[in-house]
């Protein structure tokens, strides 16, 4: 019995990893008889899990969407990806489904998975802007991200190797290649799909953030490390004022009649852009822009040349109504409404 269960288990981490299976590729992989795979099978379907014969002339095997949702199985890897997703990029409105999926995912875990997970803290810093269009998120370990929060929680020293590029550790000039550092690791740090590190730099001896996907961690922690105060009190406000630059004073949305991919290049560093379903064929998006003042933010809205409608503050809607009757005064009396 045991060696069938653990057959099963290896059937269904096959069928999870492609579409696709002929049945004589899953019989070789697992070393039984094209007859054991059909049995293995049907014992996975009477589980739950809705696994399809395909036609052709090998015949094979698909693990397709079914009405209820069967037990899965993932590996390492896999389940420490979907555990710091959840964590770290909940959806508004959502937030009490992700904490009990991650508490189910939490609770099947191998212990040694479910302590480095438990030490891994993350702030969650949402920036009024707009990534470059097409531009790629960069790719994180997710283990490097589990070490990093380990050595957070502990207050241990880490070194690690720092690729500059353009963009050096934030708060000093770029490098091509920097020599190991040596920091004590405060807080993680999420901001439009990028991982920071917020430390404090032992040799120069200030604070500082880190891309997390330019380190590379030697092996190995230092010493332990006593606690110090993030400077203002708050990881969120010391991000967002190391990432934001000098942000706009003032801030407004609008609902615009265009299409996101086609909006979202002309946002702006510091704006906001997002999708919305089509209301009778009409295209939508939601912008969000910040300016010096309520007048010329309700201008940066009607530049984009197509219908909107402001969804507020209220001093935005107030400076729009404005703008719109100081655009009728200045035409002409000749000059016909349309």
């Amino acid at each position: 019995m045991l060696e069938t269960s653990g057959r099963l288990l290896a059937l269904l981490s096959l069928l999870q990893a492609r579409r696709d299976w002929p049945g004589a590729l899953l019989a070789d992989r697992l070393n039984v008889s094209p007859r054991t795979v059909r049995r293995d099978v049907d014992r996975l379907r009477e589980l739950g899990y809705p696994v399809n014969a395909t036609k052709g002339p090998d015949g094979g095997y698909r693990l397709d969407a079914g009405a209820e949702l069967p037990p899965l199985l993932f590996d390492d890897e896999q389940a420490v990806a979907v555990a710091v997703a959840l964590r770290t990029g909940t959806i508004p409105g959502a937030e009490e489904g992700a904490l009990r999926a991650l508490a189910t995912i939490r609770q099947v875990m191998p212990a040694r998975l479910r302590a480095r997970l438990d030490a891994l803290e993350v702030t969650t810093v949402r920036r009024r802007r707009a990534g470059a269009a097409g531009a790629a998120e960069p790719v994180v370990d997710p283990d490097l991200l589990l070490s990093l929060g380990s050595a957070c929680q502990a207050r241990e020293v880490v070194r690690f190797d720092y690729e500059g590029g353009t963009m050096a550790a934030i708060g000093e000039g770029a490098g091509a290649f920097r020599p190991p550092r040596r920091v004590e690791p405060h807080h993680l740090v999420t901001s439009d799909g990028r991982w920071y590190l917020v430390a404090f730099d032992l040799d120069r001896d200030d604070w500082r953030m880190f891309r997390v996907d330019r380190m590379r961690l030697r092996t190995g922690t230092g010493p332990r490390f006593t606690f110090r105060e993030v400077p203002g009190g708050s990881v969120a406000d010391f991000v967002s004022s190391r990432i934001s630059g000098s942000p706009s004073p003032i801030h407004g949305e609008a609902v615009l009649h265009a299409r996101a991919t086609d909006v979202a290049p002309w946002v702006g560093g510091q704006g906001l852009c997002e999708p919305l379903p089509d209301v009778d064929g009409v295209p939508r998006c939601r912008v969000g822009l910040g300016s010096w003042s309520w007048g010329g933010l309700a201008a940066r809205f009607g530049a984009f040349d197509v219908p909107f409608e402001v969804e507020g503050p209220p001093e935005l809607v107030a400076a729009t109504r404005e703008l719109a009757g100081r655009y009728r005064a200045a035409l002409p009396d000749d000059v016909p409404s349309q």
